[in-house]
């Protein structure tokens, strides 16, 4: 087993009481794609043995990795999401948590396991769903993979407190989500407010209806490449539209 990954239980319950502090720093981050780096490269520290990470999400019937610590990530997650098969995938798909030490000689995942061992010399992976709530499918955010060029990386003690850190990590980046959430419809409330000002400008201005005026908008949007709440702000701000209004 690698040395690093070696912990007697005073080892793990210290790490384990650290773990606050890893959900005060993960809380002060903002934005999802700081949150996710966050999340992985804090993960890299809390549990030891990991030489590298990365969160796997799904949309649909694909899989994606964000935020991978390493580019051999991505490679290795590649193979498992053209196999459909590894311990990431597994890992959201049965809503566990998978550890192997020998990924070539793995009988879960046999090709997967031998291409991974031998196109990128990964021996190594800790696999943990993240999810909040009751644990639920439809909870699930994605799974959080460690990953290490050594054999037998991960202890049990490792597994213990990678699924801790897991829950942080679901708490942290479930917060940025419904925070990103929270500032798009605010966005979009108020992109809808400046398209029926702008609307009105025009209908006023041009004597149109709102179908008219509105086509005339995203004509403009359409003509000059932009988006349609930019041109309705300067429409609101100038009381002007740099379009003919004979083309409605």
């Amino acid at each position: 087993m690698a040395e690093n990954s070696q912990l007697d239980w005073p080892d793990a319950l210290v790490l384990v009481t650290q773990f606050a502090d890893i959900a005060r720093e993960l809380h002060r981050l903002t934005g999802q794609d700081e949150t996710l780096g966050g999340v992985v490269q804090a993960a890299m520290r809390a549990v030891p043995g990991a030489e590298a990470a990365g969160v796997t999400v799904v949309r649909g019937s694909n899989y994606r990795t964000l935020a991978p610590s390493s580019e051999w990530v991505r490679q290795v997650d590649a193979i498992q999401y053209e196999q459909r098969s590894g311990p990431c995938v597994d890992a959201i798909v049965s809503e566990t948590t998978f550890r192997t030490g020998d990924l070539e000689r793995d009988p879960r995942w046999p090709a997967f396991g031998k291409r991974a061992a031998v196109e990128v010399g990964v021996h190594s992976m800790l696999a943990m769903r993240l999810f909040i709530d009751d644990g639920r499918r439809e909870d699930t955010i994605g799974a959080l993979n460690l990953y290490s060029t050594q054999y037998e990386a991960f202890s049990p003690i490792c597994e213990m407190l990678g699924c801790v850190f897991a829950t942080h990590a679901a708490i942290a980046l479930d917060g940025a989500r419904t925070s990103q959430e929270a500032i798009n419809l605010a966005v979009a409330q108020e992109s809808n407010r400046e398209i029926g000002m702008a609307m009105g400008v025009l209908m006023s201005r041009h004597r149109l209806t709102q179908s008219q005026a509105f086509d005339l908008l995203r004509m403009a949007s359409q003509h000059s490449h932009r988006k349609l709440r930019e041109i309705a702000a300067e429409v609101v701000e100038t009381g002007m539209l740099d379009f003919p209004a004979e083309k409605v």
